[in-house]
């Protein structure tokens, strides 16, 4: 049973960062603009913090359930998230990459996006109800905490192969760090708007 809820952890968290997310995107960029070794240490460090964060979000799923506005407060921060992250990403898309950079920093950034983590918050409220729901895992401290070592593996296995794939597009297209940061500020803007339509449609126009 408990290798199961250890498996189930791994399968989940993966097809949890495989949509385009602040995550995923970040690990792209740090792999184009200073290199793929410091891109696992990014993922290291957030996959680390990952474990913790399924473990907490999991434990509380159903009281997490129960907040009526939760869906609007995690819309509203990541409109300011995805905002914040493409002025920065833009406002650096100019600048060139630095020699070297220091393995603390990037495992710095890796704990703090562990920690403001909000997309991955609707994904385990959904999951998670539907696996306890069935019986599929139990919520004692045990199960949970085998689900979450298995819930960090698996986003650090999506995590690598995003890196991976970074690389690869790097050196089969020769792809400028100006692209790349645009491209993805971009993305980030994108993303800010999609959640800033779903804010005025159920508020304005859906009611």
């Amino acid at each position: 049973m408990l290798f199961l809820t250890f498996v189930l952890g791994i399968i989940l968290n993966s097809i949890g960062y495989i949509p385009p997310g602040n995550i995923n995107l970040t690990v792209v960029q740090i792999t184009i603009n200073r290199g793929i070794r410091q891109a696992l240490y990014f993922i290291a460090a957030f996959s680390a913090v990952e474990v913790l964060f399924t473990f907490a979000v999991m434990r509380f799923v159903q009281w997490l359930s129960s907040t009526m506005n939760l869906s609007n407060i995690i819309d509203v921060v990541m409109v300011v998230m995805f905002g914040v992250l493409g002025i920065i990403t833009w406002k650096s898309r100019k600048e060139m990459p630095k020699a070297d950079y220091s393995e603390k920093d990037s495992i710095r950034y890796g704990m703090l996006l562990g920690v403001l983590n909000p997309m991955q918050i609707p994904y385990w409220l959904f999951v998670g109800t539907y696996l306890i729901s069935h019986e599929w895992i139990d919520i004692g401290y045990l199960s949970l905490s085998v689900f979450s070592v298995g819930s960090g593996i698996g986003a650090g296995l999506a995590l690598y192969g995003f890196a991976r794939f970074a690389k690869y597009i790097k050196e089969k297209f020769d792809l400028s760090s100006y692209i790349v940061n645009k491209s993805i500020a971009i993305l980030f803007f994108a993303l800010s708007g999609y959640h800033i339509c779903k804010i005025v449609y159920v508020h304005f126009i859906k009611v």
